[in-house]
């Protein structure tokens, strides 16, 4: 397989994470995933853009979500990145303690480790968070 990477420079709207979530799955699916995955890797990048827009630019006009989706020979991988003021994923509440439970936020960063092969997050140099998640190709 070629290598594919898709870029874009998006508004912090909900819009946005729309546009993303299906840009995402016609990369997914034209990479041969299919089923459950191609739903996990749709969740994952729904959650992961919402807290970019929500969370980290607060919906601010003049911030931007960042997008760089790759596809490589052995993975999908797409990388999204806010202008916000950061946060340590070590630092949130356990979605699954039991005063969280009934919360109607909070399982979205959870949801995104459970579902992909691997979950980063890294602080810019220019500020914001960036998630990188993988989903690795199978041999069909």
């Amino acid at each position: 397989m070629t290598a594919v990477t898709e870029r874009q420079v998006l508004e912090s709207t909900l819009e946005t994470v729309a546009q993303l979530e299906k840009l995402a799955m016609e990369v997914a699916q034209r990479a041969g995933f299919c089923g459950p995955s191609l739903d996990q890797i749709s969740l994952a990048t729904h959650e992961i853009a919402t807290n970019a827009v929500v969370h980290g630019n607060r919906y601010r006009a003049g911030k931007k979500v960042f997008v760089t989706i790759s596809v490589t020979d052995d993975r999908f991988e797409i990388r999204i990145a806010d202008e916000g003021d950061g946060f340590d994923p070590d630092t949130l509440p356990d979605p699954l303690a039991p005063q969280g439970l009934f919360r109607d936020s909070g399982r979205g960063i959870y949801l995104s480790r459970a579902f992909m092969d691997e979950y980063h997050v890294q602080s810019r140099d220019v500020g914001g968070t960036e998630v990188t998640l993988t989903k690795y190709l199978r041999p069909r």
